[in-house]
């Protein structure tokens, strides 16, 4: 430290001879580079990676990597990547299950949301119990691109309303929501433009939908809504759960929605799946943002952006600092 106050005080004082030469981003040691990678979120050492080769290669280490992992990340590499964890980079891990994993035959998705590196899942609703799902008089199966699953089932008419469905599966601590994603209308495209088709939706706004929720832990929750979303996708909530840290079987989980009031029919509602995320989630599923790679940001070699990157981890290390001294 004193050393390196010395040579820029004579640097500024234009002493006479040959001067050292100015500290630069290359000079920090790529341990101290990871350590401080630590504190930060994938998507800022993602971006810092790109400033030169000491920066790329702290990126590259587990030890960084594995702080932003889940702590099933190795069920997750088994049972859905179908790998090894000893065979894999822990960065490699990460950015593999920040894109959409298919399992259970194609119908269950597995996913990280990017920044906080929680775990998200959908369920298609080819996996779930549906009354009168074989019957095309009440149901139709209809090719999406606004599905995950990239197929919907569509209502025309029915006068029991029921869907039911079981999902078991090793979550990290944490607290979870479950919803349900359905539209009001059949989605089309004329011209290149998407349009709703309206017209078969009723029965909607007499009774409301009920929707459950437990847990093999014995978490229960219930709730009760009518359906409105006329035109566009909504995530209709069924409840939370808990998963405790002691935990550490998988969870078993039992959800269903149902309107069973036979004295009117009810019908124009699209069904695609069951989302479940962490409560604090700040995207239903991470469907805004783009999958792929965990490195979404891109950051040029100019001078200006070299020193807007060289500021930034500054400020990173002063506030790591100070939450050290804490």
């Amino acid at each position: 430290m004193g050393a390196g106050s010395s040579s820029l005080a004579l640097e500024s004082e234009g002493g006479s001879g040959s001067s050292p030469s100015r500290p630069s981003l290359d000079d920090v040691p790529e341990s101290c580079v990871s350590s401080i990678f630590m504190y930060m979120d994938p998507p800022e050492i993602c971006k810092l990676a790109r400033l030169n080769k000491t920066f790329h290669g702290a990126s590259l280490a587990d030890f960084v990597w594995e702080t932003k992992l889940p702590s099933n990340y190795k069920f997750l590499v088994e049972i859905v990547l179908g790998q090894s964890p000893e065979s894999l980079s822990k960065k490699e891990i990460y950015a593999r299950l920040c894109r959409p994993n298919c399992f259970d035959n194609g119908t269950k998705q597995v996913w990280l949301d990017k920044s906080s590196g929680k775990i998200c899942v959908a369920v298609s609703y080819k996996a779930l119990r549906i009354t009168g799902i074989d019957d095309r008089r009440y149901w139709n199966h209809v090719s999406s691109e606004e599905s995950r699953f990239n197929t919907i089932a569509y209502l025309q008419q029915i006068w029991w309303f029921e869907v039911g469905g079981e999902l078991e599966f090793e979550f990290p601590a944490g607290s979870y929501s479950l919803f349900f994603k359905l539209q009001l209308g059949k989605t089309s495209k004329k011209l290149g433009r998407r349009t709703c088709n309206v017209d078969r939706v009723h029965g909607w706004d007499i009774k409301p939908v009920r929707f459950q929720l437990s847990t093999s832990t014995g978490q229960q929750a219930s709730s009760e809504c009518y359906l409105h979303q006329q035109g566009n996708w909504g995530h209709y909530h069924a409840g939370d759960f808990v998963v405790d840290s002691t935990n550490t079987a998988p969870l078993k989980l039992r959800f269903s929605m149902m309107q069973i009031d036979c004295t009117h029919t009810k019908g124009g509602v699209c069904l695609d799946s069951v989302l479940i995320c962490p409560r604090d989630c700040t995207e239903l599923g991470g469907q805004s943002r783009p999958t792929g790679s965990c490195c979404v940001f891109k950051f040029g070699h100019d001078s200006n952006e070299y020193e807007c990157g060289r500021q930034f981890f500054c400020h990173a290390a002063v506030l790591i600092h100070k939450r050290i001294r804490a």
